[in-house]
C-alpha cells in the first residue's frame, strides 16, 4: 500500500429537505387545517480517527464529497428523514485544516476521535399548526487540506544507508525494504517491537540529508513525521562507509533536526553506532566519544549483536514517559 500522508479534499454537507405546505379537509370540518411537515436535517460531514488506517490514500483518489440531502416534508406533519451522516475514517495523526485560511479545524490524535467538519442544512418548516412556511438550508461546503504526522513511540533517523531498515527488521515485525544503497526507504514504515509484557511502535524515516529542513530530498516531509514521537533514536554508521566521519554525520542530522523544529532539540535521544562488525568502527567509536560524551549504544543490525541492551534502553525510557 502506498504512503500518502497529504491531501485536499471538497466537502459539501447535504441540504435540509423542503417543507410540505398542504392543508386537511374533509366533510365535518368548515376550514381546512395546515398539516404540513417539516423537511429533514441534511447530512453532516464527520472526520473520525481510526488506528486501523496508517494513509491518506483513499483521499487521493476520490476527492469530492457529498452528504445526502434531508427527506422532503409531505402532509399530515409528516416529517422528511434526516439525511445519513457521512464519515470519513482517516490515520490518528492527521491534521484538518481549511484549505484557503490554512486555520486549524482539528488535530486528531486518540483512536475514536471525531469532528464535525460540515454541518448540513436545516430542514424547511412546513406549515402544520399555523406555523409559516420556511426553506430548507444550506448544507455547508468547504475546502480542506489533511496532513499525516504519524504517532509512533519511537522514530528513527540518521543519513541514507546508516542502517536504519535493517535495525528495525531485526527488532521489530515490520520486514522493510533492505538494500545498500541510499535512499532505499521511500517512505516512514511503522514497526511494533513486542514481548510478553508490552509493546511499542518504532518508525523508520526514511534517510535525511543536509538541507533536509528546507525541503531537500524532501526533508521536510520526513521530518514532521519525528515530531509525533516519544523517543528519537540517532543511528550512526560507525563504520565510515563511502569515507564519510561519523561524528560530523551526527552533528548534521542533529542541526537539522532542531532548526526543523524547536520541539525536536527536547526529545529523549539515543544514539546507536551501527555497522560495529566493520574493521574501522572501533577506531571510529573512539573517536566519536572524545566528542560526545555520553552513552552510545554499540550495535551490528547486519549481525544483530547488542540488540538487547538496545531495546531494553528504549523500553525503560518510554516506562518513565508513561508513568
Amino acid at each position: 500500500m502506498a504512503f500518502v500522508d497529504e491531501a485536499r479534499i471538497y466537502l459539501k454537507a447535504g441540504d435540509g429537505g423542503k417543507g410540505c405546505e398542504s392543508f386537511y379537509r374533509d366533510k365535518y370540518m368548515r376550514y381546512s387545517r395546515p398539516d404540513g411537515g417539516d423537511g429533514g436535517h441534511g447530512a453532516s460531514i464527520v472526520f473520525m480517527a481510526d488506528k486501523g488506517k496508517h494513509t491518506l490514500l483513499d483521499f487521493r483518489y476520490k476527492q469530492h464529497y457529498k452528504g445526502q440531502r434531508g427527506g422532503h416534508g409531505s402532509s399530515k406533519g409528516k416529517k422528511g428523514k434526516t439525511g445519513a451522516g457521512l464519515i470519513l475514517r482517516v490515520p490518528a495523526g492527521t491534521i484538518i485544516r481549511d484549505y484557503e485560511t490554512r486555520l486549524l479545524i482539528r488535530d486528531l490524535t486518540e483512536d475514536g476521535e471525531t469532528v464535525t467538519v460540515t454541518k448540513g442544512g436545516r430542514g424547511g418548516r412546513g406549515n402544520a399548526n399555523g406555523k409559516t412556511p420556511l426553506p430548507p438550508g444550506n448544507g455547508e461546503e468547504r475546502t480542506i487540506h489533511l496532513e499525516l504526522k504519524l504517532i509512533a513511540d519511537v522514530g528513527f533517523v540518521g543519513f541514507p544507508n546508516a542502517g536504519k531498515s535493517t535495525l528495525i527488521t531485526k527488532i521489530s515485525k515490520v520486514k522493510s525494504k533492505i538494500a545498500g544503497y541510499p535512499f532505499t526507504t521511500k517512505q516512514p514504515i511503522l514497526g511494533v517491537v513486542q514481548d510478553e509484557e508490552s509493546h511499542f511502535i518504532v518508525a523508520d524515516l526514511p534517510g535525511l540529508i543536509e538541507g533536509a529542513h528546507l525541503g531537500k530530498g524532501l526533508g521536510d516531509r520526513f521530518l514532521k513525521h519525528a515530531e509525533r514521537t516519544k523517543i528519537l533514536v540517532h543511528l550512526v554508521d560507525m563504520g565510515g562507509t563511502e569515507g564519510r566521519d561519523p561524528y560530523e554525520d551526527f552533528k548534521k542530522i542533529s542541526d537539522e533536526l532542531s532548526q526543523y523544529s524547536s520541539k525536536l532539540s527536547f526529545k529523549h535521544k539515543i544514539v546507536v553506532a551501527n555497522k560495529m562488525d566493520l574493521p574501522e568502527a572501533a577506531e571510529n567509536l573512539k573517536k566519536f566519544k572524545k566528542k560526545y560524551r555520553k552513552d552510545v549504544y554499540e550495535v551490528s543490525a547486519l549481525e544483530a549483536d547488542g540488540i538487547e541492551p538496545f531495546v531494553e534502553a528504549m523500553r525503560k525510557i518510554l516506562n518513565k514517559i508513561d508513568q
